[in-house]
């Protein structure tokens, strides 16, 4: 197969025309094509579909896999296909989560009858979460 030959594949018609019939949602994660087929991969949180078009025919077959709102959570939760928007909203809510904690950590230093109580408790959850990681992480 030349590089002139995967020129000629109509590719954003292929997309449209699958999204269209099937209602796919996610955005194109791979557009692969080979001799006898083309290969369409589309992500999304809590989703995926892969379609497979026959380069001789036309025919397709298509597989969905839609994981529910578990999946919809998880994928959100670690940023996984959800494009670069999401990954500014996790990133910068890491860094507020970081200041808040720091500043609540700075104020135990001037609350003379909380500071004590405030280091221990800092101290055995920071053993804590040490200790689960050892244990349970692998």
């Amino acid at each position: 197969m030349s590089p002139a030959d995967t020129l000629k594949i109509a590719r954003l018609e292929i997309v449209e025309l699958l999204r269209s019939r099937h209602k796919i949602t996610g955005a194109v994660s791979e557009f692969l094509i080979d001799d006898y087929q083309c290969t369409i991969s589309f992500s999304g949180p809590g989703y995926t579909a892969d379609a497979f078009v026959d380069r001789e025919n036309g025919s397709y077959e298509l597989t969905e896999t839609v994981t529910g709102i578990w999946g919809v959570l998880n994928d959100l939760h670690k940023g996984r296909d959800t494009g670069k928007v999401w990954k500014w909203v996790i990133d910068i809510s890491a860094v507020l989560m970081i200041l808040v904690s720091l500043t609540g950590l700075l104020m135990l230093f001037f609350l003379k009858k909380k500071r004590m109580a405030g280091i221990l408790v800092a101290i055995a959850g920071t053993i804590l979460t040490l200790f689960i990681y050892k244990i349970w992480v692998p």
